[in-house]
């Protein structure tokens, strides 16, 4: 028995402490069984869509950040980076094809209409992180970020029924008590110029875009599940798919408000005046864009491989590392209560990942001994 076997186990009976031993390595032995039978590739791919979540996600934040405190104002242009990255996976897909010797997904109504609905949402939810950055530092967007795990959480008992156990609770709890440290600490965590009304609208939009990211995680997974058929066909070209067309919808309808705002035109003076210059800001553009279609289409292949909740999980998890890379790069205050709310973050992070493992041991041996009757 491996080490992480071991450890795993060790886990499992503390939790169940009024089982047997033999009872709850069988519950482990067979869970275990199911991930030694995924082939090379899915762990390739799953590893790599971690690291990448983990990554870019990250910089895609401290690049809108840094948008703001180097004199940008435009919030429909940041809005429209947020999706504009659709060329790449684009790019990828049209690779996929001839290599794979895969056909495009045949498109019906209900699968338009699908992705049609999920990028609308998606341009609310970078409008919404758009105007955040603008009012709040990067690491406490950031850890209000990291309660779409919650949402996550309650949308998936919603529409996909998963249930929420004691560890589920317990981490949304927690989570929630971090999110109402950072606003007792509201004060002294204000960017200068930044008003209280501000600050509130800042921290208020943080929270609904996180409630937004759990809905499309939620609704993205159904889409796998009930339109595609997340057991058929090629993993690679279904995510693509998915990441492609839902991010020209959201691009189509952001491009309808920045015309309208007049961001583009103003993009030439506002590049002059950027405190590093031009090009300067095209680069914090152009590599915001990047990375955070990057990490979307890293969270989008990590729940068809897994679930939405494993994606929330993730995307809770980049949380201590974006906080610590804004207090490096803008000098954000990193008071007692901050340090307290990532505390906490990491606190529901773990609590949430091994309740989750528990009970996917306890469903698979279930289902094992359903399928031996």
């Amino acid at each position: 028995m491996t080490g992480l076997k071991k450890c795993l186990l060790a886990m499992a009976e503390h939790e169940d402490g009024g089982s047997s031993r033999a009872a709850v390595q069988s519950k482990f032995s067979a869970l275990w069984a199911v991930y030694s039978r995924m082939s090379a590739s899915f762990w390739i791919l799953l590893v790599l869509s971690t690291l990448t979540m983990l990554v870019a996600f990250p910089v895609s934040s401290i690049l809108f950040r840094l948008y703001y405190v180097n004199g940008g104002s435009h919030r429909w242009l940041l809005t429209w980076v947020g999706s504009a990255g659709w060329p790449l996976p684009a790019i990828i897909l049209l690779l996929v094809y001839p290599v794979r010797g895969i056909a495009p997904t045949r498109p019906t109504w209900t699968l338009l209409l699908a992705y049609a609905v999920i990028g609308f949402l998606s341009a609310a939810d970078n409008f919404m992180f758009a105007w955040s950055y603008a009012y709040l530092p990067a690491s406490t967007s950031t850890l209000l970020a990291s309660s779409s795990l919650a949402f996550t959480a309650i949308f998936a008992w919603l529409l996909v029924h998963k249930k929420l156990n004691a560890s589920s609770v317990n981490s949304i709890a927690i989570m929630t008590a971090g999110a109402v440290i950072l606003g007792l600490d509201s004060s002294s965590d204000r960017p200068p110029g930044t008003t209280s009304r501000q600050y509130l609208i800042g921290f208020v939009l943080d929270v609904a875009g996180s409630a937004l990211h759990g809905l499309i995680f939620v609704l993205s997974e159904l889409v796998f599940v009930k339109l595609l058929d997340r057991k058929v066909g090629s993993a690679v070209h279904l995510v693509l798919e998915l990441q492609v067309v839902t991010s020209i919808f959201a691009c189509l309808f952001t491009v309808v408000g920045v015309i309208a705002s007049g961001d583009f035109g103003d993009m030439g003076g506002e590049s002059q005046a950027f405190k590093h210059g031009p090009v300067a800001y095209y680069m914090v553009l152009v590599w915001a864009s990047v990375s955070n279609q990057l990490g979307v289409l890293a969270g989008v292949a990590v729940l068809y491989l897994t679930s939405a909740l494993f994606a929330g999980v993730l995307n809770a998890a980049r949380v201590p590392l974006t906080a610590v890379a804004a207090v490096l790069s803008f000098g954000d205050n990193m008071s007692g209560f901050k340090v307290m709310s990532i505390l906490l973050t990491i606190w529901s992070f773990g609590s949430y990942v091994y309740g989750g493992f528990v009970e996917e041991a306890a469903q698979q041996h279930k289902q094992n001994e359903n399928d031996s009757l």
